[in-house]
């Protein structure tokens, strides 16, 4: 699968029908298991990864495994930016003033924006420290593959998919304890 010109190339306006309904599964999967469906539609989060995967250097992808990973991470930093905008017009809004020497208030829980920006925050570290972790955690969460479809473009079985999922899972909600430690 290859983008630039060269024998068995493609070029992106060709490239883009092959593989456009299962980049919109992808998106329509992460929509919706993350409760972000008012923040961006699938269709629109399809075409904003899009833009960034077929604009500026000439792209080669080796095979389809390194194509969707580069997806669901230009998937990721939509979500992201989309998050942290969404954050940043919240910030100072609505304040209330707390007396912190009372113990009867409840902290709000995380907001999906914010689950996002910790994740991919945690995902940054684990990038450098388990980079293999870090590619399923980003497929699985911000792409929306199932293990079934990470076996098949690994060309792994599935219970392979399944022992890494776990790992990975363990390593970031370890990742997440220590962050929530330190706060």
């Amino acid at each position: 699968m290859r983008t630039s010109s060269g024998s068995g190339s493609i070029p992106p306006e060709e490239l883009l029908p092959l593989v456009y309904d299962e980049l919109r599964n992808f998106a329509r999967k992460i929509m919706s298991k993350r409760a972000l469906q008012g923040t961006l539609q699938a269709t629109a989060l399809v075409h904003e990864a899009w833009i960034k995967l077929s604009t500026g250097n000439e792209r080669i992808w080796c095979d389809r495994s390194q194509f969707f990973c580069t997806a669901a991470k230009a998937m990721r930093h939509i979500l992201v930016d989309r998050a942290r905008a969404k954050m940043a017009t919240k910030r100072g809004s609505d304040l209330e003033r707390i007396s912190l020497d009372t113990h009867d208030f409840e902290i709000a829980e995380a907001s999906p924006d914010e689950r996002v920006l910790m994740v991919d925050e945690l995902l940054h570290r684990l990038e450098v420290e388990d980079p293999e972790s870090a590619r399923v955690i980003t497929l699985k969460f911000f792409g929306g593959l199932t293990n079934h479809e990470l076996a098949s473009m690994d060309g792994v079985t599935e219970r392979t998919i399944e022992r890494q999922w776990a790992f990975a899972k363990a390593r970031l909600f370890r990742l997440i304890r220590e962050e929530m430690k330190s706060v």
